[in-house]
């Protein structure tokens, strides 16, 4: 039975989210305070410094010895499955393509779990909640993003290869092969997409947060440390403004855009359905299987249903209008699913 107080508990940590988004929206479509250039600008300050802050702040709090691989293995076996059904889908279906697959996956599987997930499980379960979505934020920044990065670069490639098929000399990020008939062909290169990504990566501050984050746990909770109070203080100067900075954020993104509602009422329905169906229907197979029960189970179905990142989408040129009108409708939803 939810009472009142469990509805003021997650309104009092949901609300000032909101509060930042709006001051974000309404700094650019109202008062006209930033221009595209200064938002870019807030943009990269988040990107670089806030966040990485944000995210080794977080990840530093965990014990990477008391993690619960039962809740890891049924996340990686609900997008597995997502996986498996969106390829099936883009192989056999008329209307699948690659760049749908790409958007599909991001709508059902990633999520913005440190900004809006911490404060609401925190308010709903406790520290039990804050760690599991922790947890489930340090695998997707170690892993299904770079599987994310590999997808939208093999696309680039392929885009690329459109563009030079008529000049097969210019070929940096493709092999350049010759069929059985002679015919010169252009083919995107695995092992020149990886190491694209791994740069990518390695320029990715995320990437070096999430790490050494994860890093410091183990030597923290292996030989009992704590981190010095002045270091402490200096990560905690810039860190404590991550979630709002970051909702700030989404808040111009939306403001820059012509209208919030992007695409017809069909892929509105059809992306709500990834987001509120089909990520939660995953997840809870994966659960299944892996023997879930009570407030573990509550919160990873909960959790799949945050509010999703569509930074990389936007990044790789695989931007859908879709995508944003789900972020926005996802960001006005997750309160009340977190309450059903």
């Amino acid at each position: 039975m939810i009472g009142w107080l469990d509805v003021y508990n997650v309104a009092s940590a949901m609300l000032p989210l909101y509060v930042a988004l709006v001051l974000g929206y309404g700094s650019v479509k109202w008062w006209h305070m930033f221009n595209p250039d200064h938002c870019d600008a807030i943009n990269r300050l988040n990107c670089y410094i806030i966040m990485p802050l944000f995210t080794f702040d977080f990840t530093t709090h965990i014990n990477p010895f008391k993690m619960n691989y039962k809740f890891i293995a049924a996340d990686v076996i609900s997008k597995a499955i997502i996986l498996i059904i969106i390829s099936l889908w883009t192989k056999c279906s008329v209307k699948g393509s690659y760049q749908w697959a790409v958007t599909s996956f991001s709508l059902s599987s990633l999520n913005n779990s440190l900004v809006v997930g911490v404060p609401l499980m925190r308010a709903m379960y406790g520290s039990l909640g804050e760690n599991l979505v922790i947890q489930s934020s340090i695998l997707q920044s170690l892993f299904w993003n770079m599987l994310l990065l590999f997808m939208l670069e093999f696309e680039r490639a392929k885009q690329q290869m459109m563009i030079l098929e008529h000049v097969p000399n210019d070929s940096s990020a493709l092999d350049v092969e010759n069929n059985e008939n002679g015919d010169t062909s252009i083919k995107p290169s695995i092992l020149v997409i990886m190491k694209i990504v791994g740069v990518k990566i390695v320029k990715n501050p995320n990437s070096y947060a999430c790490i050494l984050g994860v890093s410091w746990a183990l030597v923290a909770n292996k030989w009992n440390l704590n981190i010095p109070l002045i270091l402490k203080g200096s990560i905690l100067i810039m860190s404590s403004a991550g979630s709002g900075v970051a909702m700030f954020c989404i808040g111009l993104f939306m403001a820059l855009q012509e209208k919030i509602i992007h695409c017809s009422v069909k892929l509105t329905i059809y992306g709500m359905v990834l987001r509120f169906v089909a990520a939660p229907l995953s997840l809870a197979v994966g659960s299944f299987l892996m023997g879930l029960r009570g407030d573990v189970l509550h919160i990873a179905i909960i959790q799949v249903s945050i509010q999703l990142s569509f930074f990389y989408n936007k990044h790789g040129n695989l931007w859908h209008n879709c995508v944003l009108t789900i972020a926005s409708c996802v960001l006005s939803s997750s309160r009340r699913l977190a309450l059903m």
